[in-house]
């Protein structure tokens, strides 16, 4: 069984930046398709981002493209999502997924694990 704990979420203020973590143990990291999703009460789960199994070409939905930055160490079976800029509007629950099969999808039903979510509120 993959678990996947998501942390590094908080209050944080408009402008500023946040790196959430996620860690993986149970299964064999490196070898999945990681991904971002985060969401806002009241609304659907939305695509954040997401890397394949080497790290490399990290892909980002529009909500924050060009201010985000999704990184693994696959040494650590850890998953990073930095964003930058943040704006209330990115107030939600981000989750971390896992997809045991290549390539990554943007849509969240293929995804295997998730973890239990990490809040973070964006004040302005």
């Amino acid at each position: 069984q993959v678990l996947l704990v998501e942390s590094g979420g908080g209050l944080v203020q408009a402008g500023g930046s946040l790196t959430l973590s996620c860690a993986a143990s149970g299964g064999t990291f490196r070898t999945y398709s990681m991904a971002w999703f985060r969401q806002a009460p009241g609304k659907e789960r939305e695509f954040v981002g997401a890397i394949d199994r080497r790290g490399y070409n990290p892909y980002y939905g529009d909500s924050v493209k060009g201010r985000s930055t999704i990184s693994r160490d696959n040494d650590k079976n850890t998953l990073y999502l930095q964003i930058n800029s943040l704006k209330p509007e990115d107030t939600a629950v981000y989750y971390c997924a896992a997809k045991t099969s290549p390539p990554w999808s943007s849509n969240p039903r293929p995804y295997n694990y998730w973890g239990q979510g990490t809040q973070v509120t964006v004040s302005s």
